[in-house]
């Protein structure tokens, strides 16, 4: 993106920190992103303030892992219930992913970037909808990394949704109830055809994952930390990583002996 992604020189680019093994990283990473008010309210700034921070730290947090290698992002942007915060809060909001989108999809062009949206997106203003279409269409064949922004998304309302097509198809014969699977219900998710997140970041220590991801972070590595979202940096996901990398994935099954 501008300033953290796309004018950044080749030359100037991060490299993977010697500590981290490039063959246990997470194939994908996804961050959500708390703390923005509480970074405005500790500086005596407006809550809006710390929202503008915190886009400055999605992006900081997209070029590294972009540089490190890692393949897909998925920020959790907009929730379903962000629409009870005050109506000045929402509007802001709604403008600046406007502004940002706007201003940074030549630079997600440029540097190969995949963006795609996942969520209600028929309840966002029209402006929005017309970006978001413009940039997912314009970025659908980029090769690097993938960058899902979970906007006006809710995991329970997501899968309300995908039983309920699953059920509509059954109801009209075009489905065998006892033929659903995980692999079906999978497919009728926003997040289908993406693997699910290896990682799950957590910033501003709050333990709880918030309607996020419901069904896709089932087996995630779970990294809580106390640094508040515009905080979020280089070191802060680093440490993120030696932590997932210090985990031993079992799935459900056991520990191989050595």
């Amino acid at each position: 993106m501008s300033r953290a992604l796309a004018t950044t020189p080749i030359s100037q680019r991060q490299s993977l920190p010697p500590q981290l093994d490039a063959a246990r990283l997470p194939a994908h990473v996804a961050v959500i992103m708390d703390g923005n008010g509480r970074w405005a309210r500790q500086r005596g700034l407006p809550r809006v303030m710390g929202h503008r921070a915190g886009v400055e730290a999605l992006k900081r947090t997209l070029r590294l892992c972009s540089d490190w290698g890692i393949q897909a992002l998925t920020a959790y942007a907009f929730s379903t219930e962000n629409w009870s915060r005050p109506g000045e809060e929402v509007t802001f909001l709604m403008t600046l992913f406007e502004r940002v989108l706007a201003r940074e999809l030549e630079a997600l062009e440029r540097e190969q970037v995949r963006i795609r949206f996942f969520g209600d997106l028929e309840q966002l203003p029209e402006g929005l909808q017309s970006l978001i279409a413009d940039a997912t269409a314009r970025t659908a064949t980029n090769g690097g990394i993938r960058f899902n922004v979970c906007t006006n998304y809710g995991g329970r309302r997501e899968l309300v949704r995908a039983a309920q097509r699953l059920a509509e198809r059954a109801a009209a014969g075009q489905l065998d109830p006892a033929a659903i699977d995980e692999t079906l219900f999978a497919a009728e998710l926003h997040t289908a055809g993406e693997a699910d997140p290896d990682l799950l970041i957590r910033t501003s220590g709050e333990q709880r994952i918030s309607n996020f991801l419901l069904w896709q972070l089932a087996y995630a590595e779970l990294h809580i930390t106390d640094v508040l979202w515009p905080d979020f940096d280089e070191a802060a996901l680093h440490a993120a990583l030696l932590d997932y990398q210090g985990r031993t994935r079992r799935f459900g099954g056991v520990e191989p002996r050595p």
